[in-house]
């Protein structure tokens, strides 16, 4: 019972957090949007931020995610002091690979810059270029971040990881407001940079409170450091299969009508705000308990927290995804439907999130499921299932988009994420056994049939509302806002009387 209740107030915390994070980018983009317009250095200042993004993102990603059962399996064998030392070893090794790094994309930028950006000529060339080697910078961070954010996880700390959105945004945003108008496009990139580095300070304290004393320590031939990059390669993979997987639903929607790509990019914002702000919550906080009873050859232990964070995730996205498919008009409305953004693009936008959010249970299983295999320091099988996906999408994609057109590709992309999560339950079983299957199936009958009954209400609020109070934006809201709180109220309900309970699970010492 204690730690459950730990799982749920830490995930609850990094909700808010997350909430909070997500609503200064908003801010962050409203202010880069009113300082700068719509342009040239814009075009420019984003495309060298997405590409230099992916770099630092590729690397804090697989370090954070590998680094979490590593920690584990030294702490099981050569207790916190060994654990600090080989951090401080990862740390220092991270620094030497990322200047190493620093240095060979700073003279190969022009190429990157050319190969990502192949219509920039002449001067935005040049700014593109100035751009990307400033913004170059936030290699020699992301490796720390990612080491010191899979040390506190790996010590169930998750506060500073969860909050590193807010000085990100912070910095963004005085700058905006007070810089912008002397240091241009080019000190934007420099507050970019800048926003990075916030993100390794705050978590600094933390690191040190949890008994991180940094050492200076050197040793490339480390086992555990070793086991870190090979666990990396994989990861790496697949976050590029991602990336992938979006560049070519975004490439099919190039020659579909126009809007087609935007639709699509705005649902999937929609779609993956559950996944950003909820799931990934929950996936944070059990991914360390995962690694610790993998690396103490408890199995049981572990299927017993996976079932936990199943039921967990089924309670969340059946019933989001009931809400998102029933109220999707009005949520695309709410959320985008100003200025620019039509009624007629409401409707393609809202047509896309339903398709997307088909697949929303499957997408946030498959994150929990992928974390499962990380804990017992498998990276290659979520690799080769994300191969699967990719291919299996492209033929979706290639079928559906003749009768569907964009949402066909939203649909393809629903489909291929069910299969392979469902292909990553089966591969599980036959590696650690039995999953408790029937446990999952019941609590996924009664929410689906508590989240039936939620969504009938919730369409007969809502459109009961706004017939009530007349047409506007502001009645809009209003009535979305009073129908998605009385249903999840309702939901809660529901759930109560259906006798919906989740596992609980008990350390072990």
């Amino acid at each position: 019972m204690k730690e459950s209740r730990f799982v749920a107030k830490s995930a609850l915390i990094i909700v808010i957090l997350n909430l909070g994070s997500k609503f200064l980018g908003f801010v962050r983009e409203t202010l880069i949007a009113a300082k700068f317009g719509s342009g040239m250095e814009t075009d420019t200042f984003f495309i060298a931020l997405a590409t230099t993004g992916l770099i630092t993102e590729l690397i804090r990603q697989a370090i954070s995610t590998t680094f979490v059962p590593v920690l584990s399996e030294i702490e099981a064998k050569e207790g916190k002091k060994g654990k600090v030392i080989h951090t401080s070893n990862m740390i220092n090794v991270i620094i030497i690979v990322s200047i190493i790094l620093l240095i060979l994309t700073w003279f190969i930028s022009p190429l990157i810059v050319r190969l990502t950006a192949k219509g920039f000529e002449g001067e935005q060339f040049k700014l593109a270029v100035v751009l990307f080697k400033i913004g170059l910078f936030k290699i020699l961070f992301c490796g720390v971040i990612g080491s010191l954010t899979g040390f506190l996880h790996s010590e169930k700390r998750y506060l500073s990881a969860a909050a590193i959105g807010f000085p990100f945004n912070c910095v963004y945003i005085i700058y905006l407001i007070f810089f912008s108008g002397i240091f241009g496009i080019k000190g934007l990139m420099v507050a970019a940079v800048t926003a990075v580095l916030s993100q390794l300070i705050i978590q600094i304290p933390e690191a040190r409170k949890a008994g991180l004393k940094y050492k200076l320590v050197f040793d490339i031939t480390d086992k555990y450091i070793k086991k870190i990059f090979y666990l990396s390669g994989p990861i790496l993979m697949s976050v590029a299969i991602n990336d992938v997987n979006v560049i070519i639903d975004k490439t099919l929607a190039s020659d579909l009508v126009a809007g087609s790509i935007s639709a699509l990019n705005y649902a999937s914002k929609l779609n993956g705000l559950i996944l950003g702000v909820f799931v990934s919550a929950i996936t944070t906080v059990i991914f360390p308990l995962l690694a610790k009873e993998s690396n103490s050859d408890n199995i049981e232990n572990l299927k017993k927290i996976m079932t936990y964070g199943v039921n967990l995730i089924l309670l969340i996205t059946i019933p989001a995804t009931f809400g998102l498919i029933i109220l999707s008009k009005p949520i695309v409305r709410v959320a985008f439907e100003r200025g620019a953004f039509t009624p007629s693009d409401t409707l393609m936008a809202s047509s896309a999130l339903i398709f997307y959010s088909s697949g929303l249970t499957a997408s946030s299983l498959r994150l929990l499921i992928t974390r499962v295999y990380y804990s017992l320091q498998d990276t290659k099988t979520p690799m080769i299932n994300g191969l699967i996906s990719v291919g299996l999408n492209i033929i979706l994609n290639l079928i559906l988009i003749k009768f569907m057109a964009h949402t066909g590709l939203a649909f393809a992309t629903s489909i291929s994420t069910t299969i392979t999560t469902l292909l990553m339950f089966y591969r599980l079983k036959k590696k650690i056994g039995p999953l408790g299957t029937k446990n999952y199936i019941i609590t996924l009958i009664k929410s689906v049939l508590a989240s039936a009954v939620m969504g009938a209400f919730a369409y007969v609020v809502y459109h009961g509302l706004y017939g009530l109070l007349g047409v506007s934006k502001l009645y809009n809201f209003i009535s979305l806002l009073v129908a998605v709180g009385l249903s999840v109220i309702l939901y809660v309900i529901l759930c109560y009387l259906l006798k919906i309970k989740i596992s609980i699970y008990k350390e072990s010492h």
